[in-house]
Parts: C-alpha cells; sequence; structure tokens
C-alpha cells in the first residue's frame, strides 16, 4: 500500500467519525419522564402531560437529574381551533404543575414560555400536541424523538 493511499484512509476514517460523532450529538433526547425535552438553557426543561391533562414543567441538569425550579417563569397558550387558554404555572412536588388542564381533544398547538428570571428574556416553543403514539419509537407524538 503506497503512503498516499493510508493518508487518504486515515482521512476517510477520521471524517467519518466526525460525521457519526455530529449525528449523534444533534440526536434528540426524550423527557425521562416521558414528555417533550425542550432545547432551552440549562436547566433543560421537560413539557409532560399528565392523565388529567394538566402540563408539568420539570428541570433538568445536564445530566438529566431533577433539578427544583428556581426563578424561572414559564406560561404556555393552548391554540385550540375554536379558542385560545392561557396555562399559568406554580411551583409543586419539585416541578412547576399548570392550575388548569389544556383544553379537550388533539391536534391543536401549545406554545409554551421559558424565562430563566422575571427580566429575562423569553424563550418560545410550539409544541404540536398530539396524543397518538409514534409507531417507530413508541413515543406519544408530542414527545415523539424521531427524525420525521
Amino acid at each position: 500500500m503506497k503512503t498516499g493511499n493510508r493518508s487518504f484512509n486515515t482521512s476517510a476514517v477520521l471524517s467519518l467519525s466526525l460525521a457519526i460523532t455530529l449525528s449523534a450529538a444533534d440526536k434528540q433526547v426524550g423527557g425521562p419522564k416521558g414528555g417533550r425535552l425542550l432545547e432551552n438553557e440549562a436547566p433543560r426543561a421537560e413539557f409532560f402531560v399528565e392523565k388529567d391533562r394538566a402540563v408539568t414543567i420539570t428541570f433538568y441538569d445536564k445530566e438529566l437529574k431533577p433539578v427544583p425550579p428556581a426563578e424561572q417563569v414559564v406560561t404556555a397558550i393552548a391554540e385550540t381551533k375554536k379558542s385560545k387558554a392561557k396555562l399559568e404555572f406554580e411551583k409543586k412536588g419539585g416541578a412547576l404543575l399548570s392550575r388548569t388542564p389544556l383544553p379537550e381533544g388533539d391536534g391543536y398547538t401549545v406554545v409554551e414560555q421559558i424565562k430563566a428570571r422575571v427580566e429575562a428574556k423569553a424563550h418560545n416553543f410550539r409544541i404540536k400536541y398530539d396524543t397518538s403514539t409514534c409507531r417507530k419509537c413508541k413515543r406519544v407524538e408530542y414527545a415523539c424523538i424521531c427524525d420525521e
């Protein structure tokens, strides 16, 4: 084997390794409770809908261990075809729980707004609320971690 070819093969292997590493880093991670893990600054927030349709926002550190809410301010607006419903949250059991449940049905958008502190800039997240189960990852669609 010629030195030039070995150099090319080494470069090809390094390029492939880098591509695999980057694609693994981009893989979407699901929330520990089965909800949607939002792409906000640490601590990361998980949007999870309880059986009674109340929304729980749980915060996690880098190792996805729960941390109690501190100064975060969270609001949400459920935008159904017929109306909009604002959800406000209160601290309860180491997380934030909505005072009212989501409207009946699904297939609508929930706009989640998170601030690290009252005076901080808000980060908005649009979540399509769909309770059907994804065939590929077996999670509810609003928390699906597939690339589709």
